[in-house]
């Protein structure tokens, strides 16, 4: 894992084509704004995992036809 440090309004590059941006720091809290191409999906890591759990639920189910 590369670890970085950031302040409010400074960036990063990831690829090409994906920069992330410290928008706001409070407290504990980071907000990040990511820009991305519209095929290049972002999700946080919770939603991330939520979907390939129904994607893998969706395939058992269809290979158990």
């Amino acid at each position: 894992m590369l670890v970085l440090s950031r302040q409010r309004d400074e960036s990063i590059v990831i690829g090409d084509n994906v920069v992330v941006t410290i928008v706001d720091i409070r407290g504990d809290k980071v907000r990040l704004g990511i820009d991305a191409p519209g095929e290049v999906p972002v999700h946080r890591q919770e939603v991330y995992e939520a979907i390939q759990r129904e994607n893998r639920k969706s395939g058992q189910r269809s290979e158990s036809r």
